[in-house]
């Protein structure tokens, strides 16, 4: 594996075409009538980024407050999206059939122009973990569980459970799933088995950060060498009245416009990134088709990767990481604005991400903030291997 290319870093001063917009600073073109966010993309095809978090609770399960009350705090936090995700039905603490109207209720009220409240849930996996599951208003048929559930316990086998469940998930049309702290019930639910290609249709998101101690790169390469075709995401995982003021992590979905449909979209097309800085902008394209994105095989291509920092922290590497967690091309910088453009090549790499790593911002409460820790992790592009 080798990698060339051309590299351009910026100070922010001299970052082309910066304008604000609503508290938002775009990059490039300016889309008349969209919602406020960071336009990027591909020459052909120009995203916003939209910030916001995926994992949350309310008192409709084991968290505190309403989702009334969630997405308002939301929107006060300057949130792009947010959704409510509670625990299943199953048992003590778990949502009931008329929370889940009302929180469904809810977020159709409080989605706009300028916010998404999205109403989700995390199911409980027999034996092997947690899965949120977003854009249904249905549950899975699961075994009857004859005992209340307080805390993780198993009711059936996952063998069964589990492909039974990826079956399900992928006949609901636009339904998506996100493995939640792949490591905290089994490991990895079961070693990400149980792939097919239908199956993957549904499985969309896998989280890297959860909450301030859950960091799990390895089982974002893990799941992407078995097979699945996700995204990464990083969420708090909040059971407080903080939501999304508490912690700085965020997920960051690219679509063209801040809808529902638009960033459940965005969310089933893998086209997005986890960060554990709440306002970092990235891009990233190969062979010009941009994040999430699938390419015909070739043997060399073409990444460009662009990062800034609004707030000025300095972006101190960059990396493009492929197959097994190798990484094949390295960039060492001191500017808060890089574009980067190496040429990658393989005649074998399956997949193609990347990694940022920014200075330590000591006024924030960034889990893994320490300088040389790796702030956010970006989709990949597949190669069509």
């Amino acid at each position: 594996m080798r990698f060339s290319g051309s590299l351009d870093v910026k100070q922010r001063s001299g970052f082309e075409k910066i304008r604000t917009v609503t508290g938002c600073t775009l990059v490039g073109l300016l889309v008349s009538g969209l919602a406020a966010g960071h336009v990027f993309g591909a020459p052909k095809v120009r995203y916003n980024l939209y910030f916001g978090d995926l994992h949350t609770h309310t008192s409709y399960s084991d968290g505190t407050g309403t989702p009334w009350d969630a997405y308002a705090a939301a929107i006060a936090a300057g949130a792009d999206f947010m959704a409510t995700t509670e625990h299943d039905a199953y048992g003590a603490f778990w949502i009931s059939p008329e929370e889940w109207q009302d929180s469904l209720a809810a977020a159709d009220h409080y989605t706009s122009r300028s916010f998404v409240a999205m109403a989700g849930y995390e199911f409980w996996i027999a034996c092997a973990g947690e899965i949120n599951v977003f854009n249904t208003r249905e549950f899975p048929p699961v075994p009857q569980d004859p005992d209340p559930r307080e805390s993780p316990g198993c009711h059936a086998a996952p063998q069964e459970v589990l492909p039974a469940f990826y079956d399900w998930l992928s006949e609901q049309p636009g339904a998506v799933g996100q493995w939640n702290h792949p490591t905290y019930v089994s490991h990895e639910f079961r070693e990400f088995d149980f792939f097919n290609e239908q199956r993957d249709v549904g499985m969309g998101l896998i989280e890297v950060w959860n909450d301030s101690w859950f960091y799990t790169e390895d089982s974002y390469v893990n799941a992407l060498d078995a097979g699945w075709h996700v995204m990464p995401a990083a969420n708090a995982d909040t059971h407080t009245d903080d939501w999304i003021s508490g912690l700085p992590l965020r997920t960051v979905l690219l679509a063209r416009q801040l809808t529902p449909e638009a960033l459940y979209e965005a969310m089933a097309a893998r086209r997005g990134y986890a960060t554990v800085d709440p306002n970092l902008r990235i891009h990233y394209t190969l062979n010009g088709r941009v994040m999430g994105s699938t390419l015909s095989p070739a043997g060399s291509y073409q990444a460009n990767v662009s990062v800034e920092d609004p707030d000025g922290l300095a972006v101190n590497r960059i990396e493009i990481v492929s197959d097994g967690g190798e990484v094949v091309a390295s960039l060492e910088t001191e500017a808060s604005s890089v574009e980067w453009s190496p040429t990658l090549d393989s005649a074998t790499s399956r997949y193609y991400y990347v990694r940022v790593t920014l200075e330590s911002n000591e006024a924030s409460v960034l889990p893994r903030s320490a300088a040389g820790e790796i702030t956010a992790v970006t989709a990949p592009v597949w190669t069509g291997r």
